[in-house]
């Protein structure tokens, strides 16, 4: 086959066919689906019902992020404890036991597991609150969320962080939110 010929039979394909249907017209113009679609077609379960309004639940949804937010602050806690240097002020090596180690593994994964569930929690809860008042589902929830979570992070260590933690959380949230819905 030529080239000619390969362009002449790729307009028979069903990708390229695809291509020229209207938006939303998914069997193309002046057909109908076939009634054996509708066996096929799943219906959802009350089970299925169920967990979907769960997870459109505030309070579910903060309690996963919280949940994601710890076990992600356990891993990372883990990795920076483990690059910890063994050297003293002074400039002295000490060689640390492996009861110590684990202590300090333990100890580190915890914290940061805590700080990571705080902020997801909050994060989660914010957005969903902020959709909640707006009445929309679109990229300035989690905009405006995160500048409420920065803010109300940053202002433990005064106006002035809690700006910058405004700005810095907004920045990020949109940053995701563009990656997430490109």
């Amino acid at each position: 086959m030529t080239d000619g010929e390969d362009d002449g039979a790729r307009q028979y394909t069903i990708a390229d066919s695809l291509d020229r249907l209207r938006p939303g017209v998914l069997f193309g113009v002046g057909l109908q689906p076939h009634p054996w679609l509708d066996l096929v077609r799943k219906r959802k379960t009350e089970q299925e019902l169920t967990m979907e309004r769960g997870m459109e639940s505030c309070a579910v949804k903060a309690g996963l992020s919280a949940v994601a937010g710890y076990g992600l602050g356990v891993v990372l806690g883990l990795f920076t404890a483990s690059m910890e240097s063994n050297v003293l002020a002074d400039g002295s090596i000490r060689e640390q036991t492996v009861r110590e180690v684990m202590k300090d593994l333990r100890k580190r994964g915890h914290s940061y597991g805590k700080n990571f569930a705080i902020v997801g929690a909050m994060f989660a809860s914010t957005e969903c609150a902020v959709e909640t008042m707006r009445g929309k589902s679109d990229h300035m929830n989690g905009i405006m969320s995160g500048c409420i979570t920065g803010g109300v992070i940053g202002l433990r260590a005064g106006v002035k962080a809690g700006v910058f933690g405004c700005a810095g959380f907004a920045v990020f949230s949109a940053a995701i939110e563009y990656y997430m819905r490109s």
